[in-house]
């Protein structure tokens, strides 16, 4: 089992900045590849980012140049660094994992990822 624990979320303006933290524990973590996802109100759980074990890093269109996804192996921890925050990124922020070498054609796929965290919330005003 791995547990998963998101923090960071919160209330922020348009234009704005927020870190996403995932502290995860229970298996060796530097075995998983990690992702991010979001769910807004009313749509489902899109893809957001993910980190493979060893930092390659890949994102959806609408984030990127603006989102950096990251991992730290001896915190065994990922992170979202989030800027030019647009309201139409208000939604729930998951991390989910999977033990995974590399990232495949799967780490798109909310159903690939075998762990998940409870989410945080993230509000961007206009």
């Amino acid at each position: 089992q791995v547990q998963l624990v998101e923090s960071g979320g919160g209330l922020v303006q348009a234009g704005g900045s927020l870190r996403l933290s995932c502290a995860a524990s229970g298996r060796t973590f530097s075995n998983y590849a990690m992702g991010w996802f979001r769910q807004a109100p009313g749509k489902e759980r899109e893809f957001v980012a993910a980190v493979s074990r060893n930092g390659n890093a890949f994102y959806t269109d609408s984030v990127k140049g603006r989102f950096t996804i990251s991992r730290d192996n001896t915190k065994n921890s990922i992170y979202l660094q989030m800027n030019s925050l647009k309201p139409e990124d208000t939604a729930v922020f998951y991390c989910a994992a999977k033990q995974a070498a590399f990232l495949g054609d799967w780490f798109q796929k909310s159903s690939s990822y075998e762990y998940w965290g409870q989410g945080t919330q993230v509000t961007v005003s206009s």
